[in-house]
């Protein structure tokens, strides 16, 4: 003992014998070590590992369709939304819940359907009818988040009100940008089918100014300068393109990728418009009769023009994202309000339940997820998107919201979700008018007007695609159309 003669006593009594030293032993080794535990964890850089937040970028394009690269459109170049594919998940058939503006932001910013915010056209605010919801927004701002939009995320007319706020929703931001470019001050210059107006009629037009001087290549800007200030402090930026909304309104070289001799326009046949609902053609038919075959092209030209400017601003942002090396902890979502035809059926532009106005891209990338470039065939909602948000960002939603978390299809595209989706629509002004509701499954489409009363229709996807045959007359289709009906039904009375 005495090479330990000059330890304190207490130490020396605590090891004067071997069982003495194993007590001591089994004392100060979990004390020690609780001691090193708490000195790592009270690091900088622990610290901030415990209290990493996820990041939110949500992108929202205008009146975009499924015409992208990703979604399988043999022409349309969208490079930049394509690899946004190729990072995350691909959801194939994903809807909005009103096929125009208002009413589809309303509801995929709220999380609630268009029945419970009591918007149905575009002059409506939701707070009307819910004063208290807390928005998207809001959720984040009151998590300590840094929460912006740059451009159009709730309704405002396009282009009348480009570069103010339109009817936007104050409480859902703490700071907003409102570009306003080239493309709003050279009105007078683009064709349009119905004088004087370039919002809600085709129009369309290739300008030689290059895309930083366009409201969307000015909002790209933006937003880049956004994510550089705010890189350091968990942010929610939403970022609202323009295009493709009318008017299409793009660089010229965006019109060259398109040459209007390699588009081939939609044909109507008589077969199929018999047997359909009036109300299902909704008013934008009469486009249809404006339109001669060389417009028909040049409309189609535009629009695919009007993407890929858009996507190339969509490349932009992201690689900002990228080179702040933000990515690894930021969501990322991109999402059209609604679908838009092109010709299908007779139509142009969107208000109608069948499956092109109805369906809209729709693409998540979430950290952590398992399923990486791959795509979902479960039928998903734009409603789906808060919840699966503030589940990703252990933030906890409100109650009422009708969505549901994607989550789980986004480790597992095939998990189950739900039994379908939901879309709606109104026709003429008021009470007296007439209103469609569709419900899409993976096979079938079932729409029923004012509940049937006006009409009915059922579309097989498995044998008709493009929706161009009626089938709610086949007596053979008489049990699918009564599950779909009470499924419908089920969905809609628990969103009440």
């Amino acid at each position: 003992m005495e090479k330990f003669q000059d330890h304190p006593p207490s130490i020396l009594h605590l090891i004067s014998s071997r069982s003495e030293y194993t007590v001591a032993m089994r004392t100060l080794i979990p004390a020690a070590l609780t001691l090193i535990a708490l000195l790592v964890l009270a690091s900088p850089a622990a610290a901030q590992q415990k209290t990493a937040k996820l990041n939110v970028l949500f992108i929202v394009s205008d009146d975009l369709n499924n015409d992208l690269g990703c979604f399988g459109h043999p022409m349309v170049k969208s490079p930049n939304i394509d690899a946004l594919a190729k990072r995350g998940m691909r959801f194939d058939l994903a809807y909005c819940q009103y096929p125009l503006c208002n009413p589809s932001r309303a509801s995929f910013l709220t999380g609630l359907r268009p029945d419970q915010t009591g918007v149905h056209e575009n002059a409506t605010h939701f707070r009307k009818k819910n004063p208290d919801h807390i928005s998207l927004g809001q959720l984040f701002r009151n998590n300590d988040y840094f929460v912006a939009r740059v451009g159009k995320l709730y309704h405002y007319g396009v282009p009348g009100q480009i570069g103010t706020n339109g009817l936007d929703d104050a409480p859902s931001w703490d700071q907003v940008v409102n570009p306003r470019g080239h493309d709003k001050d050279i009105e007078d210059q683009i064709f349009t089918l119905t004088k004087g107006q370039y919002g809600g009629t085709l129009s369309w037009l290739a300008t030689k100014e290059d895309d930083a001087k366009h409201t969307d290549g000015i909002g790209a800007t933006e937003a880049i300068k956004l994510l550089e200030a705010h890189k350091d402090k968990p942010f929610f930026l939403a970022v609202g393109f323009y295009r493709p909304h009318t008017p299409f309104v793009a660089p010229q070289k965006y019109f060259d990728l398109y040459p209007t001799d390699k588009i081939t326009p939609a044909v109507v046949t008589e077969d199929e418009v018999k047997g359909v609902p009036a109300p299902a053609f909704g008013s934008k038919k009469k486009e249809q009769e404006k339109l001669d075959d060389k417009l028909r092209r040049e409309c189609v030209q535009a629009y695919y023009a009007s993407i890929s400017h858009m996507d190339a601003q969509v490349g932009r942002v992201v690689d900002a994202l990228d080179r702040l090396k933000l990515s690894s902890r930021t969501i990322i979502v991109f999402i059209s309000d609604h679908g838009y035809h092109l010709g299908e059926h007779g139509l142009w532009q969107k208000q109608s339940v069948w499956e092109q106005s109805a369906r809209v891209p729709m693409i998540v990338i979430a950290p952590g997820a398992k399923a990486i470039g791959q795509a979902s065939q479960r039928p998903v909602e734009l409603i789906d998107l808060y919840p699966t948000i503030a589940d990703y960002c252990g933030l906890e939603a409100p109650k009422n919201l009708a969505g549901k978390s994607l989550r789980p299809l986004l480790d597992d595209p095939k998990a189950m979700h739900k039994p379908g989706a939901i879309t709606q629509v109104h026709r003429g002004g008021g009470k007296g008018g007439i209103t469609g509701y569709s419900i899409r499954t993976e096979q079938y489409r079932y729409i029923e007007w004012n509940d049937g009363d006006n009409g009915l229709q059922l579309y097989d996807h498995t044998t008709d695609p493009k929706e161009l045959k009626n089938l709610a007359a086949d007596s053979a289709y008489s049990q699918a159309m009564t599950q779909l009906k009470k499924t419908m039904r089920e969905m809609l009375k628990s969103a009440q």
